[in-house]
């Protein structure tokens, strides 16, 4: 006779125990992205608002967008070194409350300085928040099939704020511009409660890499400030070469002192993994073009076209929301075709789609381009996720953060060198049209070699056929 026994209920809560705090962890870590997200792309609308109110002239407001993502830049290696060292959930929580309490000093601000002041707090923040936020996944998740899938929800915070960003800036400027960062606080207050209820993260306690810090800080600081300014300035400018010198320096000597401490902050040996290596390459390529293209395109078609700022945000609209509604099933797509396959011709489509919009002719109806920037749209939700899902399924879980950082610090050096190489191009003497397609065909190029690069990713990341 079967036996039939009964499972005490204080056991089989301790039992679901691990799901509930992984899904926890999981939502807490999309709000973190959203608001990441979210404040590098809805101050763009409230900048006139901003100039009215508090004063500053073109440069004061670049450095109210930029200073965000100077810092943010500029910490990321760092900040992934200090998630696998205290641990994610700690590093998590604590750069969540700095960047709820910069978020007020933002929308407190009595003038220009302190508002760029309190941006430079938000953008470490974030620096802080995004490769922990990975890294909390990574250890929620152990299982790959699993873990794909949260890093596809987790994309979905970005997504989300890079569709809805400018249409909602629009919305709270209206009312106020100091809104746009109030509304950080609630997203941040529901991330820690969540936050508060998953289960303490691993973490090594190994020397702090003071030199290797230092230096880290020095080589993105530099080389991010020099794109800025060369965007303005010109890559000729004294402080330009200036800064790019002091970057070139400080990155010989941080790879020489990875190479020699016995606890480095990025151990070199990191990118002993196919996946790490390759992760560097797509993440910058892909931004080139997903950040490039609406920077460019957003000026020729004001400035050329003659189109209103809400008709421009109407404009990338498809694109945007093309990508948010994809979002969801890049983990389910991966499974079917498998990872390598599916970042290459995600890849494959941007350059297609980038390539296209560079030959097509002065004529093209504005809903003509429109439509030919779905295809970059699209990209998106096939690269993203499944290079972040490859990447943690490549490293131990003790090295997530460091691995986060890295990957997130090769977006951004992307993003300021396309937005600072494509400005110069489009202020040459041969005019704008040619700058444009000239930068266009510049990102179409970066995306083949990524395509091509993704190729060497071993056959054992894919879902649905391992080596």
């Amino acid at each position: 006779m079967p036996t039939t026994r009964t499972v005490c209920p204080t056991v089989a809560a301790d039992a679901d125990r691990p799901h509930a705090s992984a899904g926890r962890a999981l939502v807490a870590a999309v709000l973190g992205f959203f608001v990441i997200t979210l404040d590098a792309v809805i101050v763009n609308v409230a900048l006139p608002s901003i100039r009215n109110d508090v004063g500053g002239g073109i440069t004061g407001l670049q450095w109210v967008v930029d200073g965000y993502t100077l810092m943010f830049a500029a910490l990321l290696l760092s900040s992934g070194s200090l998630a696998d060292r205290v641990g994610a959930r700690r590093a998590f929580g604590v750069g969540v409350a700095i960047f709820a309490l910069a978020s007020v000093a933002c929308g407190l601000a009595p003038n220009l300085g302190a508002l760029v002041a309190a941006r430079l707090f938000q953008g470490a923040a974030a620096a802080v928040m995004m490769p922990s936020s990975m890294a909390l996944i990574g250890h929620a998740y152990p299982d790959p099939v699993r873990r794909g899938r949260a890093v596809a929800v987790w994309a979905m915070g970005g997504a989300v704020a890079s569709s809805c960003g400018p249409v909602l800036g629009g919305l709270l400027t209206m009312l106020s511009w100091r809104l746009i960062f109030f509304i950080n606080l609630p997203v941040a207050v529901a991330a820690l409660i969540l936050l508060a209820r998953t289960r303490r993260s691993p973490h090594r306690r190994v020397p702090f890499d003071w030199p290797g810090q230092v230096s880290a800080v020095l080589a993105m600081g530099g080389l991010t400030y020099g794109a800025i300014e060369a965007g303005a300035a010109g890559f000729a400018a004294p402080r330009v070469i200036a800064a790019f010198a002091v970057a070139g320096v400080a990155l010989a000597a941080f790879l020489a002192v990875q190479a020699l401490r016995t606890h480095p902050m990025v151990p070199l040996d990191l990118f002993a993994s196919r996946a790490a290596t390759v992760s560097v390459v797509v993440g910058f390529a892909f931004v080139v073009g997903y950040y490039g293209l609406p920077f460019v395109m957003s000026l020729y078609l004001q400035q050329v076209r003659g189109l209103s700022a809400l008709a421009v945000g109407a404009a990338f609209v498809p694109m945007m929301v093309i990508g948010a509604i994809v979002t969801p099933f890049s983990a389910r797509i991966t499974e079917r075709i498998g990872t390598r396959a599916l970042i290459s011709t995600g890849l494959a489509l941007m350059a297609a789609g980038l390539s296209i919009l560079a030959l097509a002719p002065a004529s093209t109806p504005v809903w003509a381009l429109a439509a030919l920037m779905v295809p970059i749209g699209l990209s998106g939700p096939l690269v993203m996720p499944p290079m972040t899902a490859a990447l943690l399924d490549a490293v131990p879980s003790h090295r997530a953060g460091v691995a986060g950082g890295v990957f997130n610090t090769s977006r951004q050096v992307g993003g300021a060198l396309a937005v600072a190489v494509f400005g110069a191009l489009l202020a040459q003497p041969s005019g704008f049209p040619h700058g444009l397609r000239t930068s266009l065909l510049i990102a179409a190029a970066a995306a083949l070699a990524a395509a091509a690069a993704s190729r060497l990713l071993r056959a054992a990341l894919t879902a649905t056929h391992p080596d």
